[in-house]
Protein backbone atom coordinates (compact mmCIF):
# COMPACT_ATOMS: atom_id res chain seq x y z
CA UNK A 1 0.00 0.00 0.00
CA UNK A 2 1.33 3.52 -0.79
CA UNK A 3 2.37 5.73 1.94
CA UNK A 4 0.20 8.76 2.62
CA UNK A 5 2.60 11.47 2.48
CA UNK A 6 4.01 13.43 1.46
CA UNK A 7 1.79 14.39 -1.24
CA UNK A 8 2.76 14.70 -4.80
CA UNK A 9 2.70 18.06 -5.99
CA UNK A 10 3.28 19.38 -9.70
CA UNK A 11 5.09 23.13 -10.34
CA UNK A 12 2.99 25.44 -12.42
CA UNK A 13 6.11 27.55 -13.01
CA UNK A 14 7.67 25.57 -15.86
CA UNK A 15 4.85 27.18 -18.07
CA UNK A 16 5.97 30.52 -16.94
CA UNK A 17 9.71 30.90 -16.42
CA UNK A 18 11.80 31.21 -19.34
CA UNK A 19 9.17 31.74 -21.94
CA UNK A 20 7.02 34.74 -22.86
CA UNK A 21 10.09 37.12 -23.55
CA UNK A 22 11.85 38.36 -26.83
CA UNK A 23 12.62 34.99 -29.00
CA UNK A 24 11.48 32.54 -26.07
CA UNK A 25 8.42 30.21 -26.21
CA UNK A 26 5.24 31.77 -25.16
CA UNK A 27 3.71 31.02 -21.62
CA UNK A 28 1.22 27.98 -20.95
CA UNK A 29 -1.94 29.16 -18.94
CA UNK A 30 -3.01 28.35 -15.49
CA UNK A 31 -5.59 26.94 -16.57
CA UNK A 32 -3.53 24.44 -19.02
CA UNK A 33 -1.04 23.49 -16.68
CA UNK A 34 -3.65 22.54 -14.01
CA UNK A 35 -5.16 20.87 -17.15
CA UNK A 36 -2.13 18.75 -17.98
CA UNK A 37 -1.56 18.33 -13.82
CA UNK A 38 -4.97 16.62 -13.49
CA UNK A 39 -5.04 14.45 -16.57
CA UNK A 40 -1.91 12.58 -15.37
CA UNK A 41 -2.95 9.06 -13.62
CA UNK A 42 -0.51 5.69 -12.84
CA UNK A 43 -2.63 2.81 -11.59
CA UNK A 44 -5.08 5.18 -10.29
CA UNK A 45 -2.92 7.46 -8.55
CA UNK A 46 -2.81 11.07 -9.44
CA UNK A 47 -1.07 14.40 -8.40
CA UNK A 48 -2.32 15.82 -5.21
CA UNK A 49 -1.50 19.49 -5.61
CA UNK A 50 0.58 21.97 -7.22
CA UNK A 51 2.90 24.65 -6.43
CA UNK A 52 2.58 28.04 -7.58
CA UNK A 53 4.28 31.26 -9.15
CA UNK A 54 2.55 33.94 -7.97
CA UNK A 55 2.97 36.14 -11.02
CA UNK A 56 1.51 37.52 -14.14
CA UNK A 57 0.07 35.83 -16.32
CA UNK A 58 -1.20 33.14 -13.74
CA UNK A 59 -1.57 35.13 -10.46
CA UNK A 60 -1.26 38.83 -10.34
CA UNK A 61 0.20 39.20 -6.90
CA UNK A 62 -2.08 42.59 -6.12
CA UNK A 63 -5.08 40.73 -6.88
CA UNK A 64 -8.15 41.35 -4.83
CA UNK A 65 -9.05 39.14 -2.02
CA UNK A 66 -12.26 37.22 -3.76
CA UNK A 67 -9.95 36.87 -7.26
CA UNK A 68 -7.69 35.01 -5.12
CA UNK A 69 -10.32 32.72 -3.48
CA UNK A 70 -11.82 32.38 -7.36
CA UNK A 71 -8.51 30.75 -8.19
CA UNK A 72 -8.55 28.29 -4.73
CA UNK A 73 -12.35 27.34 -5.95
CA UNK A 74 -10.71 26.56 -9.44
CA UNK A 75 -7.85 24.75 -7.88
CA UNK A 76 -10.08 22.69 -5.79
CA UNK A 77 -12.30 21.85 -7.89
CA UNK A 78 -10.06 19.78 -9.98
CA UNK A 79 -9.13 18.01 -6.57
CA UNK A 80 -5.99 19.48 -5.67
CA UNK A 81 -4.65 21.80 -3.00
CA UNK A 82 -1.90 24.17 -3.34
CA UNK A 83 1.76 23.63 -1.61
CA UNK A 84 4.41 26.01 -1.16
CA UNK A 85 4.43 29.46 -3.33
CA UNK A 86 7.17 31.71 -4.91
CA UNK A 87 7.19 35.04 -4.32
CA UNK A 88 8.37 36.98 -7.46
CA UNK A 89 11.42 38.56 -5.67
CA UNK A 90 13.19 39.32 -8.71
CA UNK A 91 14.05 42.51 -10.45
CA UNK A 92 10.96 43.29 -13.13
CA UNK A 93 8.73 41.67 -10.77
CA UNK A 94 7.57 42.74 -7.33
CA UNK A 95 11.22 42.31 -5.31
CA UNK A 96 14.90 43.09 -5.91
CA UNK A 97 18.28 42.15 -5.46
CA UNK A 98 18.35 40.79 -1.26
CA UNK A 99 21.53 41.86 -1.90
CA UNK A 100 21.25 45.40 -2.73
CA UNK A 101 20.71 48.99 -1.57
CA UNK A 102 17.85 50.12 1.09
CA UNK A 103 15.62 50.39 -1.93
CA UNK A 104 16.15 47.04 -3.66
CA UNK A 105 16.24 44.95 -0.22
CA UNK A 106 12.64 47.00 0.74
CA UNK A 107 11.43 45.29 -2.47
CA UNK A 108 12.43 41.82 -1.82
CA UNK A 109 10.77 42.00 1.85
CA UNK A 110 7.40 43.68 0.13
CA UNK A 111 7.42 40.87 -2.61
CA UNK A 112 7.76 38.00 0.41
CA UNK A 113 5.18 39.93 2.29
CA UNK A 114 2.70 40.33 -0.57
CA UNK A 115 2.84 36.08 -0.99
CA UNK A 116 2.68 35.90 2.44
CA UNK A 117 -1.29 37.77 1.62
CA UNK A 118 -2.17 35.57 -0.84
CA UNK A 119 -1.12 32.06 0.74
CA UNK A 120 -3.17 33.40 4.05
CA UNK A 121 -6.24 33.39 1.49
CA UNK A 122 -5.95 30.16 0.20
CA UNK A 123 -4.91 28.90 3.91
CA UNK A 124 -8.55 30.34 4.93
CA UNK A 125 -10.21 29.03 2.02
CA UNK A 126 -9.06 25.61 3.10
CA UNK A 127 -7.49 24.78 -0.32
CA UNK A 128 -3.55 25.08 1.07
CA UNK A 129 -2.64 22.80 4.18
CA UNK A 130 1.14 23.17 4.01
CA UNK A 131 4.09 24.56 2.04
CA UNK A 132 6.59 27.42 2.08
CA UNK A 133 7.23 31.10 0.43
CA UNK A 134 9.94 30.08 -2.08
CA UNK A 135 12.95 32.84 -2.70
CA UNK A 136 16.62 32.94 -3.61
CA UNK A 137 18.96 36.06 -3.23
CA UNK A 138 17.71 37.49 -6.61
CA UNK A 139 20.88 38.34 -8.34
CA UNK A 140 23.82 36.28 -9.55
CA UNK A 141 27.23 35.48 -7.97
CA UNK A 142 29.26 37.75 -9.96
CA UNK A 143 28.30 41.07 -7.93
CA UNK A 144 28.86 38.97 -4.88
CA UNK A 145 32.03 37.52 -5.77
CA UNK A 146 33.49 40.96 -5.76
CA UNK A 147 33.19 41.01 -1.68
CA UNK A 148 31.82 37.58 -0.72
CA UNK A 149 31.69 38.05 2.78
CA UNK A 150 29.85 41.68 2.66
CA UNK A 151 27.40 40.12 0.47
CA UNK A 152 26.37 36.84 2.40
CA UNK A 153 25.88 39.00 5.31
CA UNK A 154 23.32 41.35 3.47
CA UNK A 155 21.32 38.79 1.83
CA UNK A 156 20.99 37.30 5.74
CA UNK A 157 19.93 40.34 6.71
CA UNK A 158 17.47 40.40 4.05
CA UNK A 159 16.35 36.93 4.68
CA UNK A 160 15.74 37.64 8.09
CA UNK A 161 13.70 40.37 7.50
CA UNK A 162 11.59 38.43 5.14
CA UNK A 163 11.38 35.89 7.44
CA UNK A 164 10.08 38.12 10.40
CA UNK A 165 7.16 38.91 8.03
CA UNK A 166 6.94 35.57 7.11
CA UNK A 167 6.83 33.91 10.75
CA UNK A 168 4.00 36.51 11.67
CA UNK A 169 1.94 35.28 9.02
CA UNK A 170 2.27 31.85 9.85
CA UNK A 171 4.90 31.12 7.31
CA UNK A 172 8.12 29.97 6.58
CA UNK A 173 10.65 30.65 3.82
CA UNK A 174 12.55 27.97 2.07
CA UNK A 175 15.47 29.23 -0.42
CA UNK A 176 15.85 27.24 -3.34
CA UNK A 177 20.26 26.97 -3.72
CA UNK A 178 21.16 27.06 -7.54
CA UNK A 179 24.25 27.99 -9.12
CA UNK A 180 22.86 31.10 -10.54
CA UNK A 181 21.71 33.06 -7.23
CA UNK A 182 24.21 34.82 -5.16
CA UNK A 183 25.84 33.41 -2.18
CA UNK A 184 23.59 30.58 -2.92
CA UNK A 185 25.49 29.08 -5.69
CA UNK A 186 27.70 26.63 -3.58
CA UNK A 187 27.01 24.11 -1.05
CA UNK A 188 29.20 25.46 1.62
CA UNK A 189 27.94 29.19 1.13
CA UNK A 190 24.59 27.91 1.03
CA UNK A 191 25.32 26.53 4.69
CA UNK A 192 27.10 29.53 5.17
CA UNK A 193 24.15 31.55 4.19
CA UNK A 194 21.47 29.90 6.80
CA UNK A 195 23.89 30.12 9.61
CA UNK A 196 23.86 33.57 9.21
CA UNK A 197 20.40 34.32 9.05
CA UNK A 198 20.08 32.34 11.78
CA UNK A 199 16.60 31.68 11.67
CA UNK A 200 15.89 27.54 11.75
CA UNK A 201 12.81 26.73 11.85
CA UNK A 202 11.45 29.52 9.85
CA UNK A 203 13.97 30.25 7.20
CA UNK A 204 15.38 26.94 5.16
CA UNK A 205 16.78 25.76 2.13
CA UNK A 206 14.71 24.50 -0.92
CA UNK A 207 16.92 21.32 -2.08
CA UNK A 208 16.27 20.63 -6.02
CA UNK A 209 18.25 17.64 -7.11
CA UNK A 210 19.02 18.98 -10.42
CA UNK A 211 20.44 22.03 -8.83
CA UNK A 212 22.28 20.11 -6.07
CA UNK A 213 23.97 17.69 -8.48
CA UNK A 214 25.56 20.77 -9.47
CA UNK A 215 26.65 21.67 -6.01
CA UNK A 216 28.72 18.09 -6.00
CA UNK A 217 30.35 19.49 -9.23
CA UNK A 218 31.33 22.59 -8.06
CA UNK A 219 30.16 23.95 -12.02
CA UNK A 220 30.31 27.90 -10.15
CA UNK A 221 32.35 27.07 -7.32
CA UNK A 222 35.26 24.90 -8.07
CA UNK A 223 36.84 25.18 -4.48
CA UNK A 224 33.73 23.66 -2.88
CA UNK A 225 33.85 20.54 -5.41
CA UNK A 226 32.98 17.19 -3.73
CA UNK A 227 33.68 15.41 -6.84
CA UNK A 228 35.25 14.95 -10.46
CA UNK A 229 34.11 13.60 -13.72
CA UNK A 230 34.34 10.31 -14.01
CA UNK A 231 33.48 9.49 -10.24
CA UNK A 232 33.06 6.09 -9.16
CA UNK A 233 30.19 5.08 -7.44
CA UNK A 234 31.52 4.77 -4.18
CA UNK A 235 32.91 8.50 -4.80
CA UNK A 236 29.30 9.55 -5.26
CA UNK A 237 27.53 7.85 -2.26
CA UNK A 238 30.08 9.88 -0.19
CA UNK A 239 29.56 13.26 -1.68
CA UNK A 240 25.94 13.15 -1.28
CA UNK A 241 26.15 11.91 2.04
CA UNK A 242 28.54 15.22 2.87
CA UNK A 243 26.34 17.49 0.55
CA UNK A 244 22.75 15.93 2.07
CA UNK A 245 24.10 15.94 5.90
CA UNK A 246 25.02 19.41 5.80
CA UNK A 247 21.98 21.00 3.91
CA UNK A 248 19.09 18.08 5.25
CA UNK A 249 19.15 19.67 8.58
CA UNK A 250 17.82 23.24 7.03
CA UNK A 251 15.58 21.58 4.15
CA UNK A 252 11.81 22.23 4.44
CA UNK A 253 10.67 21.69 0.96
CA UNK A 254 12.00 19.29 -1.42
CA UNK A 255 11.77 19.23 -5.70
CA UNK A 256 12.26 15.82 -7.20
CA UNK A 257 14.45 16.35 -10.35
CA UNK A 258 16.62 14.93 -13.33
CA UNK A 259 20.11 16.58 -14.41
CA UNK A 260 22.75 15.29 -17.01
CA UNK A 261 25.55 17.01 -15.87
CA UNK A 262 24.74 20.38 -17.85
CA UNK A 263 23.34 23.82 -17.41
CA UNK A 264 20.20 25.64 -19.18
CA UNK A 265 18.91 29.04 -19.62
CA UNK A 266 16.43 30.36 -21.25
CA UNK A 267 14.70 33.48 -22.17
CA UNK A 268 15.35 36.09 -19.08
CA UNK A 269 16.39 33.19 -16.76
CA UNK A 270 20.50 32.69 -16.34
CA UNK A 271 22.03 29.06 -17.01
CA UNK A 272 21.28 26.92 -13.98
CA UNK A 273 21.00 22.90 -13.50
CA UNK A 274 19.26 21.61 -16.42
CA UNK A 275 15.62 19.93 -15.14
CA UNK A 276 15.73 16.98 -17.62
CA UNK A 277 12.38 14.34 -18.00
CA UNK A 278 12.29 11.58 -15.47
CA UNK A 279 13.50 8.72 -17.71
CA UNK A 280 16.56 10.77 -19.22
CA UNK A 281 19.19 8.44 -20.32
CA UNK A 282 21.29 10.95 -19.74
CA UNK A 283 20.32 11.17 -16.25
CA UNK A 284 22.73 11.58 -13.63
CA UNK A 285 20.67 10.82 -10.59
CA UNK A 286 18.77 7.92 -9.46
CA UNK A 287 16.01 9.87 -8.74
CA UNK A 288 14.49 7.37 -5.97
CA UNK A 289 17.62 6.57 -3.80
CA UNK A 290 19.30 10.01 -3.49
CA UNK A 291 15.95 11.42 -2.36
CA UNK A 292 16.11 9.53 -0.04
CA UNK A 293 18.75 11.69 1.10
CA UNK A 294 16.92 14.37 1.76
CA UNK A 295 13.60 12.94 2.96
CA UNK A 296 14.95 11.31 6.20
CA UNK A 297 13.52 12.77 8.71
CA UNK A 298 11.45 15.05 6.72
CA UNK A 299 8.20 15.15 8.65
CA UNK A 300 10.10 16.20 11.74
CA UNK A 301 11.24 18.87 9.97
CA UNK A 302 7.46 20.02 8.63
CA UNK A 303 7.37 18.98 5.18
CA UNK A 304 4.38 17.21 3.78
CA UNK A 305 4.93 17.58 -0.07
CA UNK A 306 7.11 17.18 -2.44
CA UNK A 307 6.98 18.90 -5.90
CA UNK A 308 8.50 18.08 -9.16
CA UNK A 309 10.32 20.77 -10.79
CA UNK A 310 10.32 20.64 -15.09
CA UNK A 311 11.44 24.00 -15.30
CA UNK A 312 11.97 25.44 -18.86
CA UNK A 313 11.31 22.08 -20.41
CA UNK A 314 9.96 23.08 -23.81
CA UNK A 315 6.17 23.68 -24.26
CA UNK A 316 6.09 20.82 -26.66
CA UNK A 317 7.02 18.17 -24.03
CA UNK A 318 5.19 20.44 -21.50
CA UNK A 319 1.91 19.50 -23.31
CA UNK A 320 3.12 15.30 -24.00
CA UNK A 321 0.94 13.27 -21.74
CA UNK A 322 3.54 10.63 -21.13
CA UNK A 323 5.74 13.51 -20.07
CA UNK A 324 3.53 13.47 -17.07
CA UNK A 325 2.79 10.01 -16.53
CA UNK A 326 7.08 9.15 -16.33
CA UNK A 327 6.61 12.08 -14.04
CA UNK A 328 4.14 11.16 -11.31
CA UNK A 329 5.52 7.24 -11.83
CA UNK A 330 8.40 8.67 -10.23
CA UNK A 331 7.58 10.59 -7.46
CA UNK A 332 4.88 7.69 -6.68
CA UNK A 333 8.33 5.57 -6.21
CA UNK A 334 9.96 8.21 -4.36
CA UNK A 335 7.01 8.21 -1.82
CA UNK A 336 6.66 4.42 -1.82
CA UNK A 337 10.43 3.93 -0.83
CA UNK A 338 10.76 7.62 1.44
CA UNK A 339 7.12 8.27 2.61
CA UNK A 340 5.56 7.83 5.65
CA UNK A 341 1.77 7.79 7.06
CA UNK A 342 0.19 10.39 8.70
Amino acid sequence: MSNAFPKLHNAMWPGLVGKGSPGAESFISLDRMLELTTQAEINGQKFDGVDLFLFDPHINIDLSDDDVKRIADKIASKGLTVGSVVAPVWPGTVGDSAMGGPEQRAKFVLAVKKACRIAGIFNKHGVRRYGVIRVDSATGPTEWLKNPAAGTKTIAATFREAGVIAAAHGERIAAEGEICWAGMHSWKNMVDLLEQTDMPGTVGFQADQAHTYLYLMGYNAPEHALLKEGYSQAEFDAAYTTLTDALRPWTIDFHVAQNDGTVHGSGAHDKTGRHCLADDPKGKLDITATAGYWLKGAKDRGLRHICWDGCMFPNATLEKAETWNTILGAMIKVRDAHGWEA
